[in-house]
């Protein structure tokens, strides 16, 4: 297996830790063929054209297309419902009798640096008003269409600008349904030494359990509620997740026994 890594400077240290494990690659047509390709940052905005290229060299991304969409449209829903925050589309969300709060985003970005303006809702008439915003003026949200998902209060260290909550949540990496790496979620934080419990890891894996039926490659994003429960916050492809603290020797060294 080979990465094809999109190079800044923001991630020149990683590509470099996973040049200790992988053959890296920087245009996709250098990529070898009868390869499985892992496109770390270099997927979006075209996935079906890079797997498309792949194919001509008979190699594949390490997600399929169909299974990149499961994650990228939301389609997972259905699958982890029960331990997600409750969620309304614009075909529902009129029809429900919840009134709020709401959290307001993407299928797969959202706005959380801009809390209090476009992801955090008090009533469902805010909601409809953010949702508004991001379809008509964000280019990135607006392709992908907004989700309206019931607001959970979630266990809280620090509050950063605009409101934007630090909270106890935790960022896994899996293939299929080995975890490969954990971090922190809130590197921006002002205080990153947290630890954390072991609750949380054999949550994050029960959903793993349920996740790499659809997927292999991905990204688990999990948080303690106010309540003491552990819940799903969101999935995203592996290929196109940031390290939010994970290491990324541990992450590629672990990748690599699996994969090569």
């Amino acid at each position: 297996m080979n990465i094809l890594f999109r190079r800044s400077i923001d991630t020149d240290v990683e590509r470099r830790i996973a040049s200790n494990y992988f053959s890296i690659y920087n245009q996709r047509s250098l990529c070898p063929r009868n390869s499985t390709i892992i496109g770390r940052y270099s997927v979006l905005p075209y996935y079906k054209e890079l797997c498309e290229d792949l194919d001509v060299g008979n190699s594949q991304l390490i997600n399929s297309l169909n299974e990149h969409l499961w994650i990228a449209n939301f389609d997972y829903y259905e699958a982890v419902k029960e331990f997600t925050p409750e969620t309304w589309f614009d075909n529902t969300i009129c029809l429900s009798n919840y009134s709020g709060p709401f959290v307001v985003k993407g299928r797969t970005n959202s706005r959380k640096h801009a809390w209090n303006e476009l992801m955090f809702a008090k009533t469902k008439g805010d909601a409809l008003c953010i949702a508004n915003k991001l379809l008509n003026y964000d280019d990135l949200i607006g392709e992908q269409g907004v989700i309206y998902r019931k607001y959970v209060p979630l266990e809280t260290y620090e509050v950063g600008l605009n409101g934007l909550p630090f909270t106890n949540e935790w960022r896994f990496f899996f293939y299929k349904k080995n975890l490969l790496s954990y971090g922190y979620y809130w590197s921006i934080a002002d205080d990153t030494n947290r630890i954390v419990e072991e609750d949380c890891i054999k949550f994050a894996q029960k959903i793993a359990n349920i996740v790499s039926k659809y997927t292999n490659f991905y990204v688990l994003d999990v948080a303690k509620a106010t309540s003491g429960d552990w819940i799903l916050i969101e999935i995203n492809d592996g290929q196109m997740s940031g390290l939010s603290m994970n290491d990324p020797d541990t992450l590629y060294k672990n990748l690599s026994l699996y994969v090569n």
